[in-house]
Formats: C-alpha cells, sequence, structure tokens
C-alpha cells in the first residue's frame, strides 16, 4: 500500500478542490508546489494594507449556481463589478462596447443610430471570419476594432490580429444598452480579504510541500502515490518529447504610489499597439479602499521560453494538433489525471476551472 491516495501536483485552484474534495472522502493526499506558496496565478500579498493581485486581476464571475454556492462555503464575497475603461491616445472609453463606448467614438445616442453605423462598416467582411480581424469587425465595425481591439490583442497575443484565429474573440461582449459590467453572468465579487482564504480553507489539513519540483524527480514522486493529479504543463509531463506547445507569458511591474487614487477604474486597458503594456491594474478598487497610498500593477504581455511561467495556451491550429498528439500520450499514463489550464492546454475561467475539478472528482469517486 502507497503512502498517498493522490499527489497532486500543482497548489492552484483545480488542485486545492481536488485534495479539498477527496480529503472529505478520507483520502490521502499529497499537494506538491513548485512555488513558494500555495494558490497558483490568484495568490494574493499584502502591500500597504492593499490587497494586491500578484498575477493580475482575478475577478469572480459565475452564472453556475453550485459553483458561486461552493466558494461562499469557504468565504465571503463582496460586491465588486468589473467595469474596465480602455485608454487609447489619450482618451478614455468605456468597456464592454456599449452605448457609452458608441456615443464616446459615434456621437450616438440611441440604440439605431449605433447599430446602424456598426452595420455600414461591418458590411466589408463577406462571408463566415476567417481571423481575428475579420471577427471582431463584424461584430463592432472597422473604427471601433482600430482602437480598441487591434492593438490589445496584437500585443497580448504577439502576432497581428490577421494571424488570430476567430474564435479568440467570439464571446466579446456587445450591448444597446448604457451597462459598464464586463461580465453578463448572474454572480460576481472578489473574497473579502483575498483568494488566499479560499486556498487557505481548500488545504486546510492537506500535506503541502512548498519549492517542490515534481519533474525533477516524476518517477520518485509518483512512487508515492496509488493516483497521480497533474495540473502543469502537458508538453512539460512528456519532457518535450513531441516538441513544446506554445504559450504566452507575462511580466508584471509593481509600484506603490503615495497618492490616494491612480485611475478612476480597477483596470484600464491601453489600446496602442506601441505602448508595450496591456493594462494598469489598480489593486484597492477591487476591495473599495480608502487607505492614503495605493498599489498599481503593469501587466507586459511576453513571448514564453522554457522556464518562464506559462499564462495563456496558444490555441491555433498546429498547437491544438500538437496538443492532441500529447493527449493521446496522456491517455496511455496509467493512474495519472491532467488537470487544469496547464493540464488540458485550455484556457480555464475561474469558475470553470472549479466546476472542472469538481468533475474530475465526481468521476473519480464513481469509479472506485
Amino acid at each position: 500500500m502507497k503512502q498517498y491516495d493522490y499527489l497532486i501536483v500543482g497548489a492552484g485552484l483545480f488542485g486545492a478542490v481536488f485534495a479539498h474534495e477527496m480529503k472529505k472522502q478520507g483520502k490521502r493526499c499529497l499537494v506538491l508546489e513548485k512555488r513558494n506558496h500555495t494558490g497558483g496565478n490568484i495568490y494574493c500579498e499584502k502591500v500597504e494594507d492593499i490587497t494586491v493581485h500578484k498575477y493580475g486581476a482575478h475577478i469572480f464571475h459565475t452564472s453556475n449556481e453550485r459553483v458561486w454556492n461552493y466558494v461562499n462555503s469557504f468565504c465571503e464575497f463582496n460586491n465588486f463589478i468589473n467595469t474596465p475603461m480602455a485608454n487609447f491616445e489619450g482618451k478614455l472609453y468605456n468597456l464592454p462596447f456599449n452605448m457609452n463606448t458608441f456615443s464616446q467614438i459615434f456621437g450616438v445616442t440611441t440604440p439605431e443610430e449605433a447599430k446602424a453605423i456598426i452595420e455600414e462598416q461591418r458590411s466589408e467582411i463577406k462571408g463566415e471570419p476567417k481571423n481575428l480581424e475579420e471577427q471582431a469587425i463584424s461584430l463592432v465595425g472597422r473604427e471601433i476594432y482600430t482602437k480598441l481591439v487591434k492593438g490589445y490583442t496584437e500585443k497580448q497575443w504577439g502576432r497581428d490580429c490577421k494571424d488570430l484565429p476567430a474564435f479568440i474573440i467570439k464571446r466579446l461582449p456587445v450591448r444597446y444598452t448604457y451597462d459598464n459590467n464586463y461580465f453578463n453572468d448572474t454572480y460576481q465579487g472578489i473574497p473579502v480579504n483575498s483568494y488566499n482564504q479560499l486556498i487557505d480553507k481548500l488545504l486546510d489539513g492537506v500535506e503541502v510541500r512548498l519549492n517542490t519540483d515534481f519533474l525533477a524527480d516524476k518517477d520518485y514522486y509518483l512512487s508515492l502515490a496509488e493516483k497521480c493529479v497533474y495540473t502543469g504543463t502537458i508538453d512539460g509531463y512528456f519532457d518535450y518529447a513531441l516538441g513544446n506547445l506554445d504559450y504566452r507569458s507575462l511580466r508584471f511591474e509593481t509600484e506603490t504610489l503615495d497618492m490616494q487614487e491612480f485611475q478612476p477604474v480597477a483596470v484600464v486597458n491601453y489600446n496602442e499597439r506601441q505602448i508595450p503594456y496591456t493594462r494598469i491594474i489598480e489593486h484597492k478598487h477591487f476591495e473599495f479602499g480608502k487607505q492614503e497610498k495605493t498599489v498599481i500593477t503593469r501587466e507586459y504581455p511576453a513571448n514564453w521560453e522554457k522556464g518562464d511561467e506559462p499564462y495563456y495556451p496558444v490555441n491555433d491550429d498546429r498547437n491544438n494538433a500538437l496538443y492532441e498528439q500529447y493527449k493521446a500520450l496522456a491517455e496511455n499514463e496509467k493512474n495519472v489525471i491532467f488537470g487544469g489550464r496547464l493540464g488540458q492546454y485550455k484556457y480555464f475561467d475561474m469558475d470553470k476551472c472549479i466546476e472542472s475539478a469538481l468533475e474530475f472528482c465526481e468521476k473519480e469517486l464513481s469509479n472506485e
């Protein structure tokens, strides 16, 4: 009999939920985490009594009542609503695209006027959009695409919009009402006293080893448990045997300012291609802070190379085909479950990550 039932690689949201649910069922779990903290990318730090989202803005939103009730069973959420703005050539525009945006750009006041202008501009796209540029123009017209989509997106992905797949932007919210709430979901908020509280409660009573690189001694760690739940990069698990998948990375530049407020909302996007960062986050706004100082973070997209932190899978045709080959290898890997954004090479919002982890748990328990 092995020492643990489950070895869980990664103490992010997926791993923490899986560990919690299995511990509830009496399973012996060991969580390994390469970083010096739990929580993955939702980890927070306190600076000047302000909760700082160390790895970029994380706003919880969902329409899944089960997931919402689940997270609220561990911590209280505030009523923060995400109302980002876009800075283009020194002017601020409301996001998502709504009547405020159309009024600012087109000078219109009614939905009919906005629709007429967008309809005229989008008519240049014939047939099914073949790439992100055509998809965006077909949704919001040429002018909004040029000002508020093109530069930001090309910085984010490191390539021209014509070279990006259309599906990336298919969920772009477009509203003909004066509504600045970025998300369409039923529930939204941020944990009171940070996401750390959520993760700490999920991992309460679970053995966690920080600063531990699973891949540095994979066979040894696998020998400790009956099964492994792996949430790292799937190509990394197989030592890049078929070649490496592409990811986008991020670099964060955080500073404390001796002022009460730097910007009017938590997130301001910078949409010009020549400005190197994609957005500035002012953390105190997530919790409606009134502190004398403020903390801001500039977020810089970056090319990913081995050793860098992978944040976003690049789900173009080449990478998706390569992932399918790795997935075939994974399916032959006895007693290893590949989960989460990196293990499944798929972008997950936080609620979808929790939903996925719960489904994996249910499947595991039903197979006993």
